[in-house]
């Protein structure tokens, strides 16, 4: 039997990048570089090799696309919790992690990627 959806918001299977760090007291605090694999407002599904655990929290910067915002693209800086761990991996060493949003902010022009 297939469990319940319990996502309210719309994700999009659209892959943007996506850069991140784990917060907290015992955390690595090392920048990783990867890309979200999906992405909603409430949201993120990722892979990466980051050594993470449920219930941590990180603090991400990501390009929200246009299906996300209803506007234009933008970068976005928010502060997110580890709620799932796909442990399968991709090949590559890296594993699934999905990301709930708690707060987010567009990231001020001075700050933003180079596109």
């Amino acid at each position: 039997m297939k469990p319940a959806e319990r996502r309210q918001l719309t994700r999009f299977s659209l892959r943007t990048p996506l850069r991140f760090r784990a917060m907290g007291v015992s955390s690595d605090k090392t920048e990783h570089f990867t890309e979200a694999l999906n992405v909603s407002r409430g949201g993120f599904f990722f892979a990466s090799s980051a050594p993470l655990q449920v219930g941590m929290p990180i603090e991400a910067t990501l390009r929200m696309p246009a299906e996300v915002t209803g506007n234009e693209s933008q970068e976005m800086r928010c502060t997110a919790r580890v709620v799932h761990v796909r442990n399968e991996p991709y090949g590559d060493g890296r594993i699934g992690f999905g990301a709930e949003i708690e707060k987010f902010q567009a990231v001020p022009a001075t700050e933003r990627w180079v596109s």
